[in-house]
């Protein structure tokens, strides 16, 4: 008997604590978060199935350094507030990076746990101990160190800038962050979803980095109100780092894309999110409210798009994709959500040509369908159109999805910057050291589209990088030859 007790209890600990979710058919008609989050009883049976290593390997996965097996010990222990204590050490921005994180492909992925079972959930964890601090309101704000009379420019105010900005002034440097929009975060604030990472989130992440000391200057475009030699050579700073993202969108190249109706997914989910379309007219930023809309694409943003014109007040949203599910690069819980919410995958599909109503708007769309061949250079099967497979979808939006390229409005100011034939600034994946002195980069504007942690994993190692940067800039010479 005794022995059935323990294997039910080993039989337990592989499967993981789910977080509750609004119902699917409720959710798909509101912009309110979907999962609700752990209570204080699971949390703590979630993380007695954390093993706590000697060696873990889940840290290896976390790109901002966190210390996965501490904080999740501090929770077994029921000391909520020290776990996110011990989180914010590594990552000013936990409640974010608990919900939008790719956990599965990079730290979860590690957890030996998941070599027997579910691995331990980390980022519901790291969610739960950021929302029990804001809950409590007990922030805990770190004692201010001794200022090293430097100054440091952030320009970009997204995961990437926050984190370099935290560190930086933590290190002592005076640092002022510099947005172009009219609230700070970057993506964070109009790129994902009301449903996925509430702005009120955000607000409070931000307030944090505020209260550490950093100043923040909104609606400040560089490259337009200063160039980045004006910060460094006129207003006195002495190192500057980019993470300005990668917000020029792109289109497809078929005909018809200029019609009414057709939206890239930045300025859908800009409207959306940043200016509260969906409040219109609450909110004076009118949105097109479609009843058949089409999202192309197969990633994160295309998910969002979907599920943002479903919450609008879609009857239908088809998802077209070239590729087949198991190509998708979009997180799988977004596609899983997606599926629940009823949106319709339609896949190995490509479009065509957007079709004319005759007055300007777009009525339909034209597919042809695909077929997978051999992989290309990302690795995954190349699609193929099927000859004489075309056919024709109706719709009144259309929304690509298929990434973005570098804006170049602050780069075009840069003479001395090197880019690369896409662009992006050509930056050292160590330290974010470009080819123009006193200038760090970091983010999507380096890399391409990338994830919420990578941008942040670029802002730490920017941040330390300007560390260095700094005690060699004003290094005395005079007192090196003594020394030798």
């Amino acid at each position: 008997m005794e022995e059935k007790k323990e294997e039910k209890k080993e039989e337990k600990k592989k499967i993981r604590v789910k977080m509750r979710e609004q119902d699917p058919l409720v959710r798909a008609r509101n912009f309110n978060e979907v999962p609700y989050g752990y209570v204080p009883d699971e949390a703590v049976e979630e993380a007695h199935r954390c093993l706590q290593c000697k060696r873990p390997t889940c840290k290896d996965g976390c790109p901002v350094e966190v210390d996965i097996p501490g904080f999740i010990g501090l929770i077994k222990e029921g000391k909520f507030l020290e776990a996110c204590y011990k989180v914010k050490e590594k990552n000013a921005l936990p409640a974010v990076c608990g919900r939008v994180c790719p956990q599965e492909i990079q730290c979860e992925t590690l957890c030996l746990v998941g070599k027997k079972g579910d691995p331990v959930a980390i980022g519901n964890l790291e969610r739960f101990v950021a929302d029990y601090e804001a809950e409590k309101g007990e922030i805990k704000i770190p004692e201010k160190p001794k200022p090293t009379g430097r100054k440091v420019v952030i320009v970009g105010s997204g995961p990437g800038g926050l984190t370099c900005a935290a560190d930086l002034i933590q290190a002592g440097h005076q640092v002022t962050l510099f947005e172009a929009l009219h609230k700070p975060g970057g993506v964070l604030i109009y790129g994902i979803p009301e449903f996925r990472l509430p702005k009120v989130i955000v607000e409070r992440e931000v307030e944090y980095i505020k209260k550490l000391g950093v100043e923040l200057v909104l609606g400040a475009v560089i490259g337009k109100l200063h160039t980045v030699d004006e910060l460094l050579n006129d207003e006195g700073y002495d190192a500057c780092f980019v993470c300005i993202g990668a917000g020029l969108p792109m289109f497809m190249g078929i005909p018809g894309e200029n019609l009414n109706g057709v939206y890239s997914a930045n300025e859908f989910l800009t409207r959306a999110n940043l200016m509260k379309a969906y409040l219109f007219p609450e909110y004076d930023t009118p949105i097109k409210r479609g009843k058949r809309v089409a999202v192309f694409g197969g990633g994160n943003v295309a998910m969002d798009s979907a599920r943002v014109a479903l919450r609008l007040g879609a009857e239908k949203v088809y998802l077209i994709y070239r590729r087949s599910e198991a190509e998708m690069p979009a997180r799988k819980a977004e596609v899983h959500h997606a599926h629940e919410e009823g949106i319709e995958f339609m896949l190995l599909t490509n479009p065509t040509r957007f079709i004319d109503d005759g007055k300007g708007n777009v009525c339909g769309v034209e597919c042809i369908k695909m077929e997978l061949g051999e992989p290309d250079e990302s690795g995954r099967r190349r699609p193929i159109p099927i000859k004489g497979s075309e056919f024709q979808v109706e719709i009144d939006i259309g929304i690509p999805a298929l990434g973005t390229r570098a804006n170049p409005l602050l780069t075009k100011t840069m003479q001395d910057l090197k880019l690369n034939k896409r662009g992006y600034i050509i930056a050292e994946e160590a330290t974010g050291m470009t080819s123009k002195p006193g200038v760090f980069a970091g983010g999507d504007i380096v890399t391409g589209s990338a994830t919420v942690i990578s941008a942040m994993g670029a802002g730490r190692k920017a941040a330390r990088a300007i560390n260095e940067y700094l005690k060699w800039k004003y290094w005395d010479v005079s007192n090196l030859a003594k020394a030798i």
